[in-house]
């Protein structure tokens, strides 16, 4: 089934229709074979954790969102084979038995907790709790989180085609940084040169139609 036009789209108005409905993204919207049903015991005992800490809750993007003091600091995340308790800036957060996960490379800011069962709530309600008062703590208080720099530097293997290439510094010059850096990190990951070379090549076109890494 694939999605509806963002436009025409029905989210949930409330977490309560969120848990019986689904998120609105995609054609699975009211039906048995959208993914929230498979994971509501355990979205509702996370939501209880949230409430009780103190946030306020809303719907966001067609997801569960908890505020405090006004800012958007904590949201219920679903996907196929798991489900998440997401601190938008869970990075600046306390966590000294590395249980927290960045969504991908390029995560600077938010930090999953993946949970998996029901008996995961219990086991990580601990966590939870020192971490939703740390959250609500800094948006009290107003902090802002500034992460470590980014590595930009563009490497050698790019480098040369960008030099070579003006129809192709201008491109890679004009994308966001967030895409900029998609293509470094990629391109960067390999430990091999001529690997380097071959991801390079295979980002140019990506680069000259504006888009990021793998974006679509």
């Amino acid at each position: 089934m694939g999605s509806r036009p963002v436009g025409t789209r029905e989210l949930p108005p409330s977490v309560d229709a969120f848990l019986q409905d689904g998120c609105g993204r995609c054609d699975r919207y009211r039906t048995p074979t959208c993914k929230v049903h498979r994971w509501v015991p355990i979205l509702r005992a996370l939501r209880a954790l949230v409430l009780e800490a103190g946030l306020t809750e809303t719907v966001k993007w067609g997801s569960p969102c908890y505020t405090a003091n006004g800012r958007n600091v904590v949201m219920l995340a679903v996907f196929a084979d798991r489900c998440a308790l997401s601190f938008l800036e869970g990075a600046a957060l306390a966590d000294p038995d590395a249980v927290l996960e960045a969504p991908g490379a390029e995560s600077r800011f938010v930090r999953f907790l993946t949970v998996r069962s029901e008996e995961d709530v219990p086991r990580h309600a601990h966590r939870i709790r020192g971490w939703l008062a740390e959250t609500s703590r800094r948006a009290a208080d107003g902090a802002v989180f500034i992460p470590a720099p980014v590595d930009e530097s563009v490497p050698k293997e790019l480098a040369v085609r960008l030099a070579g290439s003006e129809p192709l510094r201008q491109a890679f010059a004009a994308l966001t940084p967030g895409r900029r850096r998609s293509h470094l990190l990629h391109i960067r990951g390999a430990k091999q040169a001529a690997t380097r070379e071959r991801r390079v090549e295979g980002c140019i076109a990506e680069i000259l139609a504006g888009r990021g890494f793998r974006e679509r």
